[in-house]
C-alpha cells in the first residue's frame, strides 16, 4: 500500500510543479505586456475601479457592522506572527532545525493594482498577512512534528502539511523507534530554501 501512495504523492508534486509552471510562463506573460502596454493597461485597470464612498454605500449594513471583528483578529495574528518566530528562533538552532524563511509566506503584490480602491487594498494586505502567517506557522509546527512526534494518526485528517506522509504508521513502534533519528537527520539537511526531503535513506 505504503509504495503506492508515495507513488501518488509523487504524481501529486509533479503536477504541483506543472500548475507552478503554468503560472510562472502567464506571470512572465502578464509582465511582457504590461510593459508593451503599460499606459494603455492602467486605464484599462482604473476603469473597474470603484469609489469609495460608492464603495461604502453599496455594501451592506451586516458586513459593515461586522468589519470591526474582522480587523481585530489582527491583534491575534500579529501575536502568532511574534511567538512563532521568537520560539524558531531560539529553539530550532539547539534542535538542528533549518529556520523557515518568514519572507517565503509573506507576499504583498496585490495592494497596488490599480483596479482596487484603499478598502480593498487593506483588505487584500490582511488577507495576505493572515494567510501568510498561517502558512508560515503550519511550517514551523510541521518540523516541529516531525522532529519530535513524526507519527501518523489513527484517524484520516482531512488535510495534512507536505511532511505528514513520511511519518510513521500509527502503532508502529519498530518503525518509529528505527526510523526517528533518520527523520532528524532529513531535516537537519534540508536548507532554508529547500523543500521536505522524502527521498530514501540508509
Amino acid at each position: 500500500m505504503k509504495p503506492q501512495v508515495e507513488e501518488l504523492i509523487a504524481r501529486i508534486h509533479q503536477l504541483e510543479g506543472e500548475i507552478e509552471d503554468v503560472y510562472r510562463q502567464k506571470r512572465a506573460e502578464m509582465a511582457e505586456k504590461k510593459l508593451l502596454l503599460a499606459d494603455e493597461f492602467l486605464r484599462h485597470q482604473r476603469i473597474y475601479k470603484i469609489g469609495l464612498i460608492r464603495f461604502l454605500i453599496s455594501s451592506r449594513i451586516l458586513v459593515l457592522i461586522s468589519a470591526p471583528i474582522i480587523y481585530a483578529v489582527w491583534l491575534p495574528f500579529l501575536w502568532l506572527d511574534l511567538c512563532v518566530t521568537v520560539y524558531q528562533t531560539i529553539c530550532f538552532p539547539i534542535y538542528g532545525i533549518p529556520k523557515v524563511r518568514r519572507s517565503d509566506y509573506l507576499v504583498f503584490d496585490r495592494g497596488m493594482l490599480p483596479y482596487l480602491n484603499l478598502i480593498e487594498r487593506f483588505n487584500c494586505f490582511y488577507c495576505s498577512y493572515g494567510n501568510g502567517i498561517a502558512a508560515y506557522t503550519r511550517e514551523v509546527a510541521a518540523r516541529t512534528e516531525q522532529y519530535w512526534c513524526p507519527i501518523k494518526h489513527a484517524r484520516r485528517l482531512q488535510a495534512s502539511h507536505a511532511r505528514y506522509h513520511d511519518f510513521f504508521e500509527h502503532g508502529d513502534m519498530e518503525a518509529y523507534r528505527q526510523g526517528l533519528e533518520r527523520l532528524r537527520r532529513r531535516l537537519r539537511r534540508e536548507t532554508r530554501e529547500g523543500s521536505p526531503a522524502s527521498t530514501p535513506e540508509e
